[in-house]
């Protein structure tokens, strides 16, 4: 794109900012404990605030209440068409790929049973033209106002790449399985992988989405770079927790060490991916939530059987997937039966 032609394209961008993406949106349900208990039954939260008659909702529900399940806001409710024009221009210009790359939250009064949600949303920044490894595009954020009852409950801030997707010749992928040698240390076989989610073949690809690393959960990171999953322990309550978090979700303490999960888990649930289609996935691929031996809980894929052949209460065992040449990945491995 020329720099004229990129200026130009640049200031038809800046319009959208502050134009609205939804306007007196409502929420399909009231605030309700069931939502509440499935919640945090598959986040494994089990903090007295919500259960019982006082309950209220996890704050981290926020978007929740606003979301339109799989059969959406079929009477068009809330919805503004800024959004969809911003994502016509972009696609018009070859910024046709997407992905969502982080959230932030504040929340400004409890949730409780009962609320009636309500909500606008507007288009808060549309940034200048980026080149990240995925290629190169735009960051969208949008920002989404939550009310309960008609009063301001917190703010939803969620933004996306919109992006070309950038050319990568392929890496071949390692597969690191944790085990135990007769020495007692960890053993591992690496070898070309069976094309697993986002390993690739043999032509050009887009690189796996980078994880966001920073301050809470750097530790993590360091410890998938040696081959080992850590779990963050509470000092104070001895409380396991994952993800990793700056706070203990049981007593509050900021005081944590960890500890090296064994490897073993089962999956918990999960789902087979076919669509949308991604350039770094290979569909169909499996995606388990695992409950590890240690009781806590990770998403990440399902490797070692076809997609199909995956069920609820599959024994797995830990690997590191070498999806590139600088990133790796926690993987779980099924054995078919």
């Amino acid at each position: 794109m020329e720099k004229v032609e990129e200026a130009e394209f640049a200031g038809r961008l800046k319009k959208f900012e502050g134009r609205p993406a939804a306007t007196g949106g409502v929420g399909k349900d009231l605030v309700n404990a069931p939502m509440i208990r499935h919640w945090c039954e598959a986040m494994g939260d089990t903090h007295p605030a919500y259960t019982g008659p006082d309950a209220i909702a996890p704050p981290t529900m926020l978007q929740a209440w606003t979301m339109g399940g799989l059969s959406g806001h079929g009477d068009g409710t809330g919805r503004a068409t800024g959004y969809d024009e911003l994502f016509e221009l972009l696609d018009g210009a070859g910024f046709t790929s997407v992905v969502a790359t982080d959230c932030e939250q504040e929340y400004l009064r409890d949730l409780r049973p009962g609320d009636r949600v309500t909500y606008d949303a507007v288009i808060e920044t549309v940034s200048e033209r980026k080149t990240t490894k995925l290629g190169t595009g735009h960051f969208v954020t949008t920002r989404m106002d939550v009310h309960a009852n008609g009063v301001l409950a917190g703010m939803h801030r969620f933004r996306i790449l919109k992006y070309a997707p950038a050319q990568a010749s392929s890496d071949a992928a390692d597969i690191v399985r944790v085990g135990s040698s007769s020495q007692g240390q960890p053993s591992s076989s690496r070898g070309r992988a069976a094309p697993e989610p986002g390993a690739g073949g043999t032509a050009a690809r887009v690189l796996r989405p980078r994880p966001v690393v920073n301050r809470d959960n750097a530790g993590f990171w360091a410890g998938v770079a040696e081959h080992r999953l850590l779990i963050q322990r509470c000092d104070d309550c001895a409380e396991l927790r994952f993800p990793w978090l700056p706070g203990c979700h049981a007593c509050g303490s900021g005081r944590w060490d960890t500890v090296e999960a064994s490897g073993d888990g089962r999956v918990y649930s999960y789902v087979v991916m076919h669509h949308p289609p991604f350039p770094a996935f290979d569909p169909p691929y499996a995606v388990g939530l695992i409950e590890l031996a240690e009781g806590v809980r990770i998403i990440s894929n399902v490797v070692g059987v076809a997609p199909d052949a995956v069920r609820i209460g599959m024994p797995v065992r830990l690997e590191f997937l070498r999806a590139d040449h600088e990133l790796e990945l926690p993987v779980f491995r099924a054995e078919a039966a």
